[in-house]
């Protein structure tokens, strides 16, 4: 099988120098007069070289050896020839690029509004909506942020006003009312703090709204019909039951608004979120339809053309341009002058094309996964799906063999950039695709049909949205009992490793596929079969012991859990089968890793300290498997939301005031913090009014302190409650606003830090640790330490620690001035979250990759662990084996206490 190839070498140089040159736009708006000199003299060469004829210079080309000799010059004149064509335009199409990323770079960060956004000044920014606003939610409190793309045509920064022309995102809090005025085209005032994003984004500014923005203007008459037509389809599915309702509109026009997190997590582990995403099949099916409909009515082959070409516009109108719908809508314009012209389009020159115009108009595409995805998966299917389809003949119909193939290509072709996404494989992706896709053009036809009868005739359209229902429930369906099957995401090496390896090996996959069927298929076949079949056998080999190593090196006898939340809380507290957690985190998926991986499959209390989101946000992991919730002081309508679906989902509501108890199994908890107010007086707010629990029993006590300040601490401390423990959560993530004297009275031996990798807060800061230090405290870190598990030590008390990673050496905390709090926070929800700083996470990444060790005594560790699988927390990360330092020569940290003396310790290693 042959392609052709002649524009695929040139979109690649180009793709790569795009993504290259986005990154360092200051140096490439040095180098741009030298690149247009370059690409003028190549241009000049390539055309003088293309004049000249593959000839045999007049040579009589007679039949037999001699004319054999002149093909095989011919031959290779011809391919060096567009050999040089290829290396010609790859060289002017670079020098394009690099002038179009001089061009735009000063436009997208303007002198003026980059050192208004490093002075952190608020800034009145007035912004074209360029994307429909989508809902990023802070967790399961309900509170939804709205973030839309959008051109800034205009800045105000101390009452100086100038005129700019830079690509935004806004991120703003505004009811969904509002929002909806928000379309395609409209203008809206913002007033903002601007953060410049990284070098290589897709705009140069995120811009936090400090206030709901206002619509100044609508969209004009031509592009305001789309919102009308969105929000009717929005409403009426919306009428239907269930997640397939959320997910009709966005199967039809790419409104994934209604989509809720559990069903799109859902949707990204069984790989199906791209059904979502409007592509290349989108537009294919509207031209199809279009083409099909015109043939009915009698128009000739262009009058067919003309009315698809419309139909595509008004498409691309509608679901609004991004970059993987400016992919597909390239490709189907340059296919449909092919076809208008009478000449057939080859896939491949035509996918290279649209690319190569893409990234000149926009060379910031080159770092867009939307859009790499979308090339990605179509060249799969050009490429790949065919000979796919031939080897699998071999153990199944032709027929079944072809549907397979399609799904799988594309998987191929894009799982190394999805990778860097998410370090996971999913190993029931083909399966759920085969089963969905059948679905997915049905409710997209369907949904398109409905957009065009809601407004028209509203009882047929809403007819019509009742039986795109059941396409669309149907995958969401699958999505659900996929992503539950186990061993659904199989885990995979992350960063630039894993994903060269899963290149190699799509390499490999095609070498193998597009060799010859026949016997002599090659060295080159024979040795990418070898490595494959090695490779695959390594992984599995690899993935077994990794599992069994995790089931191994858990300890069985753990008391406390800290589990590795990012920047938030989740604290597991257990007897036997009796386990209570303490906080959630901020998202779902670590919680539920955290549970899976520990074995834990109901609680019997859980425990929300307050309603910020880094404690709350999780709850969707453990709302359906909780009896009762012990909740603290509500104040916002954010909180009642809450408890109302705590409520709902049946669980019971306790009330956290001082003096409640309980019992755990054989551990008896009993509740310090808050007092409960008396009548007219309100109650102590947010942080201050954290739940704070004692713990006793099996060996252990421990306090957990949820995100208390240091006024609070103190009054705590005043009640006469708190008494010496040997485990304590330390306050706030390890914030400076803590009290000594409290510390000082807990004595605890082991202090538990929940903080995130790279925090913007500077947590756990060099304040908080020195304070532990002083008292005796060994302070034990998630973010560095990754999950962390606290057993009893042995009959005559202590404890023992086990922690998944080796302790850092450098504190987060001294990476900020001061080493106090880090500088401030510009972060856009309660509980924060970090900044991104690629520097220290790669710095992170090698740190998590060290050896985990159990402690009970001075830092005996294991040895390191084979791979490291992920910088972020899954379902299926790895643990390593760690030693339980049983044997009599190693001290152990050790607490004797009694009723009436003060606490004594004996030598405590430095953990």
């Amino acid at each position: 099988m042959t392609f052709d190839l002649r524009l695929v070498v040139p979109a690649v140089a180009i793709w790569l120098v795009c993504g290259v040159a986005v990154a360092f736009p200051d140096v490439v708006s040095r180098m741009a007069p030298v690149a247009w000199v370059i690409a003028a003299l190549c241009a000049v060469a390539a055309i003088a070289a293309g004049r000249r004829r593959g000839s045999t210079d007049g040579r009589d080309r007679r039949a037999g050896r001699g004319g054999a000799h002149w093909a095989r010059l011919d031959r290779a004149r011809r391919a060096l020839r567009i050999g040089w064509m290829s290396a010609a335009l790859s060289i002017i199409g670079a020098a394009g690029a690099l002038g179009s990323v001089a061009t735009d770079a000063p436009r997208r960060t303007p002198a003026a509004v980059s050192e208004a956004a490093r002075a952190g000044s608020a800034i009145t920014v007035v912004v074209r909506t360029d994307s429909a606003p989508q809902s990023i939610r802070a967790g399961f409190d309900g509170q939804a942020r709205w973030m839309w793309r959008g051109t800034a045509l205009s800045a105000t920064v101390a009452d100086d006003r100038f005129a700019v022309d830079m690509p935004v995102s806004v991120i703003a809090t505004t009811s969904a009312s509002d929002v909806r005025r928000i379309v395609f085209g409209s203008v809206t005032v913002v007033e903002a703090t601007l953060r410049p994003t990284e070098p290589g984004e897709a705009t140069g500014f995120i811009a936090v709204a400090r206030g709901a923005p206002r619509v100044s203007a609508n969209p004009p008459l031509w592009l305001g019909w789309t919102a009308r037509i969105r929000e009717r389809l929005a409403a009426g599915a919306a009428l239907t039951p269930g997640d397939g309702g959320a997910l009709l509109p966005g199967l039809s026009i790419g409104d994934v608004t209604a989509v809720g997190e559990q069903l799109d997590e859902d949707m990204k582990a069984s790989s199906l979120s791209h059904l979502t995403a409007v592509s290349g099949a989108n537009c294919a099916l509207v031209t199809g339809l279009v083409f099909f409909g015109g043939s009915l009515v009698g128009l000739g082959r262009r009058g067919r053309v003309a009315a698809a070409l419309v139909a595509l516009v008004a498409f691309v109108v509608l679901v609004t341009p991004g970059a993987s719908v400016i992919r597909a809508a390239t490709m189907a314009v340059v296919v449909l002058i092919a076809v208008a012209r009478g000449r057939p389009a080859q896939g491949l020159p035509v996918l290279a094309l649209a690319v190569i115009v893409l990234l000149l108009h926009d060379p910031w595409l080159a770092r867009n996964y939307g859009f790499a995805l979308s090339v990605l998966a179509t060249a799969g299917l050009l490429v790949l799906a065919r000979p796919l389809a031939r080897v699998l003949t071999r153990w199944m119909p032709r027929a079944l063999a072809t549907v397979v193939s399609i799904p799988l290509a594309a998987q191929v072709m894009c799982q190394p950039v999805l990778l860097m996404l998410a370090p996971t494989l999913p190993l029931y992706g083909v399966g759920a695709n085969l089963l969905a896709e059948p679905a997915a053009p049905l409710a997209t036809v369907l949904g398109l049909v409905a957009c065009v009868l809601l407004p028209v005739a509203p009882v047929l359209g809403q007819a019509v949205v009742w039986v795109a229902w059941i396409p669309a429930a149907w995958i969401a369906q699958v999505a659900h009992t996929a992503s539950s099957l186990p061993g659904s995401s199989l885990p995979w090496l992350d960063g630039p490793v894993g994903v060269a390896l899963c290149a190699c090996a799509v390499a490999a996959i095609a070498v193998l596929v597009l060799s010859p069927s026949g016997p002599p298929r090659g060295v080159l076949a024979t040795i990418a079969g070898g490595a494959l079949i090695a490779g695959v056998g390594v992984y599995s080999g690899s993935l077994g012991g990794g599992a069994l190593g995790r089931v191994l090196s858990i300890p069985p006898d753990w008391q406390i859990a800290a589990c590795d939340v990012g920047q938030g809380d989740g604290v597991l507290v257990r007897d036997g089968d009796r386990v209570a957690m303490i906080d959630v985190g901020r998202e779902p998926g670590p919680a539920k890793d955290c549970l899976e991986r520990l074995g834990v499959e109901r609680l019997e209390l859980l425990i929300l300290t307050h309603f910020d989101a880094d404690h709350v946000g999780g709850l969707a992991a453990v709302v359906g498997s909780t009896r009762a919730v012990v909740v603290g002081q509500t104040g916002r309508e954010a909180d009642e939301r809450v408890i109302a679906e705590l409520r709902r989902a049946g669980v019971e509501i306790i009330q956290g005031f001082a003096g409640r108890t309980g019992r755990l199994g054989e551990l008896e908890w009993r509740i310090l913090w808050p007092p409960a107010p008396e009548p007219g007086e309100p109650a102590i707010g947010e942080n201050d009014g954290s739940v704070t629990v004692a713990m006793e029993g099996r060996g252990l006590r421990s306090i957990y302190l949820g995100d208390l300040g240091e006024n609070a601490q103190n009054e705590l401390l005043a009640t006469g409650q708190v008494a010496p423990v040997d485990v304590v959560k330390v306050a706030h993530h390890g914030s400076a606003d803590q009290s000594e004297a409290l510390y000082e009275r807990l004595r605890a031996t082991v202090g538990l830090v929940s903080a995130g990798v790279d925090n913007g807060y500077g947590h756990p800061t060099q304040r908080a640790l020195q304070l532990l230090s002083r008292n005796g405290t060994v302070a034990e870190r998630t973010d560095t330490q990754g999950m962390i598990l606290v057993s009893p030590g042995t009959a005559q008390g202590g404890v023992r620690v086990w922690s998944e990673r080796r302790a850092a050496g450098e504190s987060t905390a001294s990476k900020h001035p001061g080493g106090d709090g880090g500088p401030p926070y510009a972060g856009e929800d309660r509980g924060g979250t970090w900044r991104h700083d690629p520097a220290a996470r790669r710095a992170g990444a090698r740190e998590r990759r060290r050896p985990s060790r159990s402690r009970s005594s001075r830092g005996t560790r294991s040895g390191p662990p084979r791979w490291s699988w992920s910088r972020v927390r899954k379902a299926f990360s790895p643990t390593v084996r760690s030693v339980r330092c049983a044997t009599a020569s190693r001290r152990r940290i050790r607490v004797s206490r009694s009723a009436t003396s003060p606490p004594t310790t004996t030598p405590r290693a430095n953990c």
